[in-house]
């Protein structure tokens, strides 16, 4: 299930290195929604792991941008409790103002978006990472 968001970009964290093969970064999008004329602001903190570590590079805090992620989830036992943990593993990361006449530098909470719509190919201007769960090789 690839799901995507749009928000401001409020914190990059450094690389971490968990295992000897595997790292991750982790970063923190604001998101803003407006509900029966209410704003209402989330911040999700979502991970970039192996590769796509380096992909919020391009972009600077407090840039808006559309992140394309995946929902992962473990279980695991410990002292016979069930414990469970949720990440949101991001694997594309695009200027959400691409083509669109410069705004001021903090969007209004109408700019910031939510959706499940599947991930369209990038344009040029934009960086494309696929994710392996999302490469689609049907014909239709």
């Amino acid at each position: 299930m690839s799901l995507e968001v749009t928000g401001k970009l409020l914190v990059k964290y450094d690389t971490q290195q968990v295992k000897d093969r595997f790292k991750k970064r982790e970063f923190v999008i604001e998101l803003a929604e407006e509900i029966n004329g209410n704003v209402y602001t989330n911040y999700a903190k979502m991970q970039l792991v192996q590769n796509k570590c380096e992909i919020v590079d391009r972009f600077n805090e407090g840039d808006l941008v559309k992140v394309s992620f995946n929902i992962k989830g473990n279980k695991w036992e410990r002292d016979g409790k069930v414990n469970f943990i949720t990440n949101l593993d991001a694997w594309r990361i695009e200027n959400a103002n691409a083509g669109a006449a410069p705004t001021s530098s903090v969007p209004s909470a109408s700019t910031y978006s939510n959706g499940n719509s599947n991930a369209a190919p990038a344009s040029s201007g934009n960086y494309y990472n696929p994710s392996p769960e999302n490469v689609d090789d049907l014909p239709f």
